[in-house]
């Protein structure tokens, strides 16, 4: 049959239904009910069907909102379930799976490969799935362009828990902790003993413990060869002793430790007591009596020993591995054992020149005021000694730099859901943060969390990129 004929026929079936139509509605005829026909459902239009176990569920309108249980939205919708084999990558998928199988035309990106979902070193051309079911992920022309940066879509930033902040200048101080024990300043240690035999007559009422203040009589003692020296110097003051004479006299009671108040006394009086008055020579307290009345001093022998407890030395045992660190001069935080309410500060005045070894340790003496006497000798404290250089670097958070033993990394924020991997070189740390000497700067957006599995994501990239270079390559 010709073309002619078949269009005649055709315009003439449509005449013929329409005027049966026509008649029938004129004629009040009931029609058939099409009611009961069922729809026939478009197939192509139908959604492929997803495997594996939920997930989780999120928004039906595409917020960023997401529940661990099936829940619905203010106005009674149910949240979309999320399977397993939805959600395997950083990166969004095409809501058609046939879409992105298909060879890219006009201006959508060509599929290179595709790469496995658990980020095993497998590719493969043409779509397929793992041992358990999951698709492979495609990977589109142009990615790679980036090197080993990442995108990462909004809704999965905050399921992942990514978190950035900004690094900033800062001080770093990193305190050095060890333990130390409280020492006397032996700069103010007194001992009082007698340069001559001498004979105990009293003892002040002290005891070992207890404070003196300067010029506060300890004993009475009688020495003959302080009373020989004394009436040679009596003798030449009755006889208007020449100029070298006198001056001998005194000398000989000053080498034999006569007090210069008992010297000024025979002066005064013109005459020779029997027994010296021997005064504390500074403020203090009491940390050894030997001086007993009636008994018998020889030269040298130590009556009292004194001490000024005003200022008192804290010895640290520094490991030598931290050695590097402390200065002296720099800040150190006392707290002692027996009030760990109580802080102390000094400074480190001494670092001994020898390292122990046994313990492989050198002492740190640091200089602590004691004005309430509250710190006492051989007493047990914790020290805290700051170190650092003092000025401001630029530092990130601890748990931003990724160490792998080799080499350091920081995920750096570059908008857009992108993130990117950088070397960095890494300085001193102390108070939650770490010192960047090269790789980024003051105000650059650093991932604090999660930052790993961009890290992750990022190195299974960069190693597929390879491979596919290397198999591009003849």
């Amino acid at each position: 049959m010709s073309r002619a004929g078949r269009i005649g026929l055709t315009l003439a079936a449509v005449l013929v239904a329409g005027a049966g139509g026509y008649w029938a509605g004129h004629r009040d005829l009931a029609l058939p009910d099409l009611s009961r026909l069922r729809a026939v459902p478009r197939l192509e239009s139908a959604d492929p069907v997803q495997s594996g176990p939920v997930s989780y569920y999120r928004d039906p309108d595409g917020q960023p909102f997401y529940s661990a249980v099936p829940k619905k939205t203010a106005d009674g919708r149910d949240f979309l379930a999320v399977r397993a084999d939805e959600d395997v990558s950083f990166e969004d998928k095409p809501a058609n799976k046939e879409v992105a199988a298909a060879p890219a035309t006009g201006g959508a990106k060509r599929v290179l490969y595709y790469r496995n979902p658990m980020g095993l070193p497998d590719t493969s051309p043409t779509p397929k799935k793992d041992s358990m079911g999951m698709d492979y992920i495609p990977v589109y022309e142009g990615e790679g362009e980036d090197g080993s940066s990442v995108k990462v879509a909004p809704g999965k930033l905050q399921r992942t828990g990514v978190r950035t902040e900004a690094a900033a200048e800062r001080v770093i101080v990193n305190p050095v902790r060890v333990p130390g024990t409280v020492q006397l300043d032996e700069r103010r240690v007194t001992v009082v003993a007698t340069r001559s035999d001498a004979f105990i007559n009293t003892v002040a009422s002290v005891t070992t413990g207890d404070r003196i203040a300067k010029g506060q009589a300890l004993l009475q003692l009688y020495s003959p060869e302080i009373a020989a020296a004394g009436a040679l110097f009596l003798t030449d003051l009755n006889s208007g002793g020449r100029d070298g004479a006198l001056g001998g006299a005194r000398q000989r009671l000053e080498n034999f430790g006569v007090p210069p108040e008992a010297i000024a006394e025979i002066e005064r009086t013109r005459k020779v007591p029997l027994s010296m008055t021997w005064r504390a020579p500074r403020d203090g307290i009491v940390l050894q009596r030997n001086a007993v009345e009636g008994m018998k001093a020889a030269p040298g022998d130590v009556l009292f020993r004194l001490a000024d407890i005003s200022t008192v030395w804290v010895v640290a045992d520094v490991p030598e591995y931290q050695l590097g660190v402390v200065k002296v001069g720099a800040t150190a935080t006392i707290r002692l054992r027996s009030r760990p309410d109580q802080t102390f500060s000094g400074h480190v005045a001494l670092i001994y020149p020898q390292v122990a070894t046994d313990t492989r340790t050198t002492k740190v003496r640091i200089e602590i005021p004691n004005p309430d006497g509250i710190l006492l000798p051989d007493m047990y404290a914790d020290v805290e000694i700051a170190s650092g250089s003092g000025r401001q670097v630029v530092a990130v958070p601890d748990n931003a730099v990724i160490d792998t033993g080799s080499r350091q990394v920081v995920i750096v924020d570059k908008g857009d859901g992108r993130f990117e991997p950088r070397q960095v070189q890494v300085g001193q740390q102390g108070g939650g943060f770490t010192e960047i000497r090269s790789g980024i700067a003051a105000g650059d957006k650093i991932v604090v969390a999660a930052n790993f599995l961009i890290d992750a994501e990022s190195n299974l990239k960069a190693a597929l990129n390879g491979m596919t270079s290397a198999e591009a390559t003849p």
